[in-house]
């Protein structure tokens, strides 16, 4: 199978994710008779140095012309005080907006191996496996008027919370779908109680709910949610929310895990282009030390290959390989216990690849002998 795909490293630590990603996808490659087809382009403050845009429209045109894009991180103190317009994560934005990544998809499963590395107590942590469904394209960020002026002699801000009502029937579809797959379980997260796009997305939620009657629906206030995270993380099997919640509290979950270089994210649009990018961000205190952690690069890469090319097999493959190399103690120095020398990102991206030819090889003489 031929496939093209998108790199998009940005800025920060996402090169050298990114190369440990494509890495991977060499490996299988070669082990799967697959054939990848790579091309770079620039975004975030990357893309700003470079061409004075955030998004440049080459990176754009490339992206619609690949059967999937993969995406290291934006931003960074570089490009702070720059204009709104020329900030690293206008660019991320106009991406999701132009390809309709309306969904996004954050798997939050915690490792046997690395339940110590989670501020959590063992007991709160072990088991935890949920999915986040953060609707991606309307809400906050993207409502307008969005300024900063002077108004009767005084400064004053505004920013505008604008959905559709198809908007959240939607994204609310997408993890009732998910639900059945799951546990059958969906927790819609709002602030009905206070904002009026909240009242109708319960409403929306309550419409959806009656045409999926196996699955349970909960509402829960968004307050109330991030406390739950950390008081009961395991009542939860899908988690649906609107843009900004979805964003504050997949970080907080993210946690869970024991550092944020842990967890994939995939951003669906409907017409079938996906987006898959790991939740941590640029690190720039680390960029070019060769310490940052590719697991979630890694793992964002094996959600490509499932989602966006079927590639089940694969995608199981890579994840048992990443299962594998943290459960025999090799991490990099986020989930280093003291005194245990961390591996640098290169070193774990090997450990990878060894073990991912190790899973494959034995495949292939269980295969011989079947």
């Amino acid at each position: 199978m031929e496939k093209k795909i998108a790199l998009l490293p940005g800025d920060g630590i996402g090169l050298e994710v990114m190369n440990g990603a494509v890495e991977i996808l060499k490996a299988i490659e070669e082990h799967y008779y697959h054939r990848f087809h790579f091309q770079y382009g620039l975004i975030g403050g990357a893309a700003i140095d470079e061409t004075n845009s955030p998004l440049p429209e080459q990176t754009l045109n490339m992206c619609k012309e690949a059967d999937a894009v993969l995406l290291g991180s934006v931003g960074g103190p570089k490009w702070d005080q720059n204009p709104s317009h020329l900030r690293p994560e206008r660019g991320l934005l106009a991406l999701r907006k132009e390809l309709d990544l309306y969904a996004n998809l954050r798997p939050v499963e915690t490792v046997e191996s690395l339940l110590d590395s989670s501020p959590l107590k063992r007991e709160f942590v072990e088991g935890v496996d949920f999915m986040i469904v953060r609707e991606l394209t309307g809400g906050l960020y993207f409502g307008k008027p969005s300024e900063r002026k002077v108004y009767g002699g005084e400064e004053t801000v505004v920013d505008t919370l604008f959905y559709k009502r198809d908007e959240m029937v939607r994204i609310i579809e997408q993890a009732f779908e998910l639900a059945q797959g799951r546990q059958k379980k969906v927790t819609s997260v709002d602030k009905a109680n206070v904002l009026e796009s909240s009242r109708m997305w319960r409403e929306v939620a309550e419409e959806v709910a009656a045409r999926y009657q196996d699955v349970e629906l909960q509402h829960m206030l968004v307050d109330h949610a991030a406390m739950a995270l950390i008081h009961n993380p395991k009542q939860f099997d899908v988690i649906v929310t609107e843009n900004m919640f979805g964003d504050i509290l997949s970080d907080e979950a993210s946690m869970l895990t024991g550092s944020l270089g842990m967890l994939p994210s995939a951003s669906l649009s409907s017409t079938g282009l996906h987006l898959y990018e790991p939740v941590h961000g640029s690190a720039p205190d680390i960029a070019g030390e060769d310490k940052a952690n590719p697991v979630a690069m890694i793992l964002s890469a094996a959600m490509m290959l499932r989602h966006s090319f079927g590639m089940n097999e694969e995608a199981e493959a890579v994840e048992n390989a990443v299962k594998h190399v943290l459960d025999s103690g090799k991490r990099t120095a986020d989930l280093a216990k003291k005194g245990e020398a961390p591996l640098s990102t290169t070193a774990l991206v090997e450990e990878v690849k060894a073990a991912l030819a190790d899973d494959h090889a034995i495949f292939n003489i269980m295969e011989a002998y079947a």
